[in-house]
């Protein structure tokens, strides 16, 4: 029996190989084949990225775009609150894709972006009042793992 590969390429068999514990260094595959390449600017800018990413989670997470409306708006609030938590979802799991990456840099921006995030637009640091309205707050739910 031939057990050649159907291809007719014997023994030539690209192994994409992972990296599975942390490490430091600008060579890692972040999100996409062969991105940032080997180029540090390139790296810088998947960090910038990341960062990007997690900053703009919890803008969505702790933004409130949807004004309290009569009840004949339910259904466009529903609306939107859906396609935010679907784009919040969408960016976290984007962030945790690039943190799969397990490059020790695409960590730190990634904790980084998020922190900023939380820092500029979570309850406490930066609101005109220091306390919560006892309403509705924000669009959406807490994040929970």
């Amino acid at each position: 029996m031939n057990k050649e590969p159907a291809d007719g390429m014997m023994g030539h068999q690209e192994m994409m190989v992972h990296q599975m514990t942390f490490y430091w260094g600008k060579n890692a595959e972040i999100l996409f084949s062969g991105w940032p390449e080997i180029r540090t600017g390139m790296y810088v800018l998947a960090l910038i990225v990341v960062f990007v990413l997690g900053f703009m989670v919890e803008w969505i997470s702790h933004s409130q775009f949807i004004k309290p409306a009569g009840s004949s708006r339910h259904v466009a609030a529903g609306l939107v609150q859906t396609l935010l938590h679907a784009l919040r979802v969408g960016l976290a799991y984007l962030v945790m894709l690039a943190l799969m990456s397990f490059n020790g840099g695409v960590f730190l921006a990634a904790v980084a972006g998020h922190t900023m995030g939380f820092l500029l637009f979570g309850r406490r640091v930066f609101n005109k009042s220091s306390a919560t309205a006892p309403g509705k707050t924000y669009d959406l739910p807490p994040m929970t793992c």
